[in-house]
C-alpha cells in the first residue's frame, strides 16, 4: 500500500489535520486544514498553512483536494488560504453544508447564498472522489452538526467531530441542529460497520488526564472501549449521556468567527 498519512496539530484549537499521500503518484489531500486566530486582535496568520505547504513542497506532492469534514465551530478553517498557494486544489464538503448556511444566515443574519457555492464540490455518498490515485468514499455522519462527513480512504477513516479517541468519546451535540441520537446512528450503525482493522483518524485530540497526543485508533477499539459508545451502548444510553454532558459544556472561544468564516468556504489571509 503507498498511502501513507502525515499529521499535523494545532495545540491551540486542539486540531488535527492530515495530508494524505501516495508515495509513488505523488497525488495528494489534505482535511480539516487551519488558520491561525488571534481572538483578542482579530487577526489571522498563516503558520499552519505554511507548514502544510512546506511538507506537500519538500515531498514534490500534487495537492487536488482540501477536504472539511464539516463547519467547524472552534477554529478557522486554513482552506481558501491553502487554496491560493495551489490554485488546481479543489475544496471539498458534504452537500449537507447547504442546511447549516440556512441556519446560520437566518441566526446571524449573513448575506450569502445558501447553495453551498462557496466550495468548489459538494459530496455525497453515492459518488466517490477521485483525487489522482485516491479514492475517497464520503459517508454522512450527522450529529455533532447536520453536514458532518466522514472519509473513507482504503484502510482509514477520517471522522473529524464525529468519532474521537477511545478514552474522549463522541462530539457534542447542542450546536444548531445538531442531535445526539443522530450522532449514535452515524457511529453506531455506519462507522461501527466498518472492518474492525479500520483505522480511525479523529479531528481533535483534548489529551484526557494529561496524556500524550494521540490521533489514531480503530474501529475495534472503539466498538469494545469507546468510554461513551460502545458497540453494545443503547441509543437510549448515549443520547441521556450526551444531552447531559452537552448541557453543562462551555461553548468555543471560536465560535462566532470560526462560523461566519467557514460556513463560507473560510476567509483568506
Amino acid at each position: 500500500m503507498t498511502k501513507k498519512v502525515e499529521t499535523f496539530y494545532d495545540p491551540a484549537t486542539f486540531t488535527l489535520t492530515y495530508i494524505v499521500f501516495d508515495e509513488q503518484t505523488k497525488d495528494a489531500i489534505v482535511i480539516d486544514p487551519v488558520m491561525d486566530y488571534n481572538p483578542k486582535t482579530e487577526e489571522t496568520t498563516n503558520d499552519s498553512v505554511e507548514k502544510l505547504a512546506k511538507f506537500i513542497d519538500d515531498n514534490g506532492l500534487k495537492l487536488s483536494n482540501i477536504l472539511e469534514t464539516h463547519a467547524h465551530a472552534d477554529h478557522l478553517t486554513g482552506a481558501k488560504t491553502l487554496k491560493k498557494l495551489y490554485p488546481e486544489a479543489k475544496v471539498a464538503i458534504g452537500e449537507n453544508i447547504t442546511k447549516v448556511q440556512e441556519v446560520f444566515k437566518e441566526k446571524l443574519e449573513m448575506d450569502m447564498t445558501t447553495n453551498g457555492e462557496q466550495f468548489d464540490i459538494l459530496l455525497n455518498e453515492s459518488e466517490t472522489l477521485s483525487a489522482g490515485s485516491i479514492e475517497v468514499k464520503t459517508i454522512f455522519t450527522p450529529g455533532h452538526t447536520p453536514a458532518c462527513s466522514s472519509y473513507l480512504i482504503d484502510d482509514m477513516i477520517f471522522t473529524g467531530d464525529a468519532l474521537f479517541m477511545p478514552d474522549f468519546g463522541t462530539g457534542r451535540c447542542d450546536f444548531p441542529s445538531g442531535s445526539s441520537k443522530d450522532l449514535y446512528h452515524s457511529i453506531h450503525d455506519k462507522l461501527y460497520s466498518l472492518p474492525d482493522e479500520t483505522r480511525v483518524f479523529t479531528g481533535h485530540d483534548y489529551q484526557p488526564g494529561g496524556r500524550e497526543l494521540k490521533w489514531e485508533s480503530t474501529i475495534g477499539e472503539n466498538k469494545a472501549k469507546n468510554i461513551q459508545l460502545k458497540i453494545e451502548t443503547s441509543e437510549q444510553d448515549f443520547v441521556k449521556m450526551r444531552d447531559g454532558r452537552d448541557a453543562n459544556l462551555m461553548e468555543p472561544k471560536l465560535l462566532l468567527p470560526s462560523i461566519k468564516a467557514n460556513i463560507v468556504g473560510g476567509k483568506e489571509s
